[in-house]
């Protein structure tokens, strides 16, 4: 029994991909979506979340009862392809359909098409995790966009700012062009560092990037709830945040893969 509490674990991570799957697809009926038009991409956000949770520990709670293997390793992926990819594309096609179409796509064909582009995002979410599951080199650090990273801005993202996303301001292109670069993100070979630490020493140099990412993400997510206090939209100004340091750890990884580019070239 104690070999399978971690694929437990990684079910429960899968069934939180099915509810968000179902909330993201049924975002305009669920009761409450008359004053949003993408209501349903707040449960999907909080399953996707959940997800997440439980993808941490069936790792952890694997490598704390030594009962690892390659089961668990198939069945983990199998289960993020669903919460991490199939999740967040349910929600980018439920504001395909409701997003604003300039005048070159008005035509009906593209308000049919456009939103089964969104399921472009798991396929290379499967591509990113079949690719994680050969690569050596990523125990210490990811090569490319982790895919709950992926979900969750695009979970947090849609859920915070629905009324934007759905106004003139923005349109399906810019949709569109944005999940590709998220897409390109998760299968590119841009190095992203994990937050596990083998000590706690600033001199390290790895850890000073990992440092100073945590203190920017609490900063963030502190300013965003105390904020939110104040209009009465804790949630709603938090998740925000959270897109904004998901961006920022983006961000940094790109700066740091430059930083020691130029430092191994010195």
């Amino acid at each position: 029994m104690k070999k399978q509490i971690p694929n437990i674990l990684t079910c429960c991570n899968l069934i939180c991909g099915c509810i968000a799957t179902w909330a993201g697809f049924m975002s305009s009926i669920l009761p409450g979506s008359e004053g949003n038009p993408l209501y349903g991409a707040r449960f999907a956000f909080y399953f996707i979340l959940l997800g997440a949770v439980f993808d941490f520990f069936d790792g952890f709670v694997a490598r704390l009862l030594k009962v690892s293997g390659p089961l668990g390793v198939q069945l983990d992926s199998l289960a993020d392809v669903i919460t991490f990819g199939l999740a967040p594309a349910a929600v980018i096609f439920s504001l395909f359909t409701k997003v604003y179409y300039p005048e070159a796509m008005s035509g009906p064909m593209w308000h049919k098409l456009m939103p089964f582009t969104a399921f472009i995002l798991p396929a290379f979410a499967a591509m990113r995790l079949a690719k994680f599951n050969i690569d050596e080199r990523q125990h210490d650090g990811f090569i490319g966009l982790p895919t709950p990273a992926c979900a969750i801005f695009w979970a947090a993202l849609i859920s915070s700012c629905p009324h934007y996303l759905t106004s003139p301001h923005f349109n399906a292109t810019f949709l569109f062009a944005f999940m590709l670069v998220f897409c390109l993100l998760m299968v590119s070979k841009i190095p992203m560092f994990k937050m596990k630490f083998t000590s706690l020493s600033f001199s390290d140099g790895e850890n000073k990037w990992k440092f100073m990412f945590l203190i920017i993400a609490v900063v963030a997510l502190a300013f965003g709830a105390v904020s939110g206090i104040g209009t009465g939209h804790i949630i709603r100004n938090t998740t925000r945040a959270l897109v904004a340091v998901i961006g920022f750890y983006i961000l940094l990884s790109v700066v740091k893969m430059y930083h020691d580019y130029y430092k191994g070239t010195e």
